[in-house]
């Protein structure tokens, strides 16, 4: 088949020329450099040509299918998709290496005209979506996906392209969608950080960026909670990055070429620090169970993984009709098979889901209707709303007390939120009445549970008794020292169901004088789902 790559002699163009010469397809380079194209043609036998995208697209009209593997994507002005009519006008097959949420899914606007010509159009035939996706399904199978979790984790020696720079760089701190808990939220590039295991052992931090994954998993897979981080292997860099990214939230600082430059300057300075082992994560959460697929790359072969998607595709005997995203484009086996060849090691493991509450009763979570144990069944991010009843104590002590705790004020009838979250070490629960929020985090250790308001740390005799839920307080400490029982508040909370809806009813006494601090009761309900495929910026074409 003749191919030509569009920026042919950039970092993962020119890795995806590679592949594609050694599967025998006639390969032909291309850039807005002549001589780069030309020396790279010779490296891998092939020929080369100058095209720029914003110039004269007519060569198009000599291949079978042209790839674009130039971007930045997101940057690509006023008429984004040039490139694509060109190819369609041409009689051309188009794919590109997009890793842009907004141009992967408008791509889909172009889907008429694609199918009328017969013609494959696909946007995103990258680490993701494409691969991403494939994972998914491969983990998926008929199950539907609560939480799908992914990250990719280059190692420090890996080549960096300016376009895959200025496509970062112009995310740090800006305000993102995410898909959470059923509902779109507003989060912000390059923050909430975690960790993930690579094959081997080999553990790396991820950061949170925008990828097409969080705009069109969720309507897709119909998962809860859709999440993707990237990381940098070097410790300076992720957190520099991070604090340019709290930079860009208070000052937006304009993403220009110089910008770019100079970081790109720094990483170089710092690239033979750290490794060339780079990897993929990919985790799916289903009702029952965590299933994972990881991919770790040794030196050098990392930066082919973004090209094994467009590889295999191009493998087919038959290219699909339409112009779409790239979601679910090619199998895990058929990626799995475009990488053979390189240094490239994957894996699979499974463990079943073990929310916390259940962990921690054993057996008497059973025992609970059903009403109180769908509350506490949360494998990512769950929300519940209802109405309650709020009375505060009156004297000094027990007033101190609930401001410092950021209990809500008093109020006959206020609308409640409880938005619960999973965490590594447990569970996050963001109480919500009217407008006052406060928050604590559950975990679970060898004495039982324990719930942390700030500093303090409260044992919880989880008790199961008539079918209600109760949590007495039985020890306490303040940051690493235990507390006398005497200091210890009076907890007397439970829940229950009642003509089969949830309720609750807490009520805590201060230490020392055990008046009454605070007391909530109402009803909540699981809060409805909010529509997947409307994200709460619209996609610019």
């Amino acid at each position: 088949m003749k191919i030509l790559v569009l920026g042919g002699y950039g970092v993962f163009g020119a890795r995806l020329a590679k592949l594609l010469v050694a599967d025998g397809h006639d390969v032909c380079i291309a850039g807005r450099d002549l001589e780069q194209s030309r020396s790279c043609g010779r490296a891998f036998g092939c020929r080369a040509i100058r095209m720029d995208r914003s110039g004269s697209l007519e060569a198009l009209a000599d291949y079978g299918v042209v790839v674009d593997a130039a971007g930045p994507f997101h940057a690509y002005g006023d008429d984004p998709y040039r490139l694509a009519r060109a190819a369609i006008a041409a009689d051309v097959h188009y794919l590109d290496l997009s890793d842009n949420a907004d141009f992967c899914a408008g791509i889909t606007a172009l889907d008429a005209w694609a199918r009328q010509a017969g013609l494959c159009v696909v946007s995103g035939l990258s680490s993701v979506p494409a691969l991403s996706s494939a994972a998914v399904r491969a983990l998926s199978g008929t199950d539907v996906p609560v939480v799908i979790d992914t990250a990719i984790l280059p190692g420090n020696r890996a080549p960096r392209g300016m376009s895959v720079m200025q496509s970062i760089l112009s995310q740090a701190g800006r305000p993102m969608p995410a898909w959470i808990g059923n509902q779109w939220e507003r989060t912000f590039g390059w923050s909430d950080p975690a960790n993930y295991t690579l094959p081997g052992g080999l553990v790396r931090q991820g950061w949170q960026i925008e990828v097409p994954d969080q705009r069109l998993f969720p309507a897709h897979f119909g998962a809860e909670t859709v999440r993707f981080r990237a990381g940098l292997e070097l410790g300076i860099m992720r957190y520099g990055l991070a604090v340019f990214a709290m930079l860009c939230r208070i000052v937006p600082v304009p993403v220009t070429r110089p910008v770019v430059r100079g970081f790109k300057v720094l990483a170089d300075l710092l690239a033979p620090l750290g490794s060339g082992r780079g990897g993929m994560s990919v985790t799916v959460t289903t009702r029952h169970e965590h299933r994972s697929w990881r991919l770790l790359a040794e030196d050098g072969d990392g930066p082919f993984i973004p090209a094994v998607a467009a590889r295999a595709l191009l493998r087919r005997a038959e290219l699909p009709v339409g112009a779409r995203p790239a979601i679910e484009a090619i199998t895990l086996a058929e990626a799995e098979a475009a990488m053979a060849d390189l240094r490239v090691v994957t894996e699979r493991s499974s463990a079943p889901t073990t929310p916390i509450f259940p962990r921690v009763l054993g057996k008497d979570f059973d025992a609970l209707p059903g009403a109180v144990k769908n509350t506490h069944q949360t494998l990512g991010t769950s929300r519940w709303v209802g109405r309650c009843k709020v009375q505060r104590g009156k004297g000094a002590w027990a007033r101190l007390l609930c401001a410092l705790f950021r209990f809500p004020d008093a109020a006959s009838d206020a609308e409640v939120e409880v938005t619960k979250t999973v965490t590594p070490r447990g569970e996050t629960w963001t109480r919500r009445f009217d407008q006052a929020r406060f928050r604590s985090h559950l975990s679970v250790g060898p004495e039982g549970m324990r719930e942390r308001f700030g500093p303090f740390t409260f044992l919880i005799g989880l008790q199961v008794d008539k079918g209600a839920l109760h949590y007495p307080v039985t020890a306490g400490r303040l940051g690493p020292i235990p507390l006398p029982r005497w200091m210890l508040p009076l907890s007397e909370a439970r829940e229950f169901a009642e003509d089969g809806s949830f309720h609750f009813d807490v009520a805590i006494h201060a230490p020392l004088t055990g008046s009454l601090m605070v007391r909530y009761s109402g009803v909540l309900a699981a809060k409805r789902s909010g529509d997947a495929t409307r994200p709460p910026k619209p996609i610019t074409l």
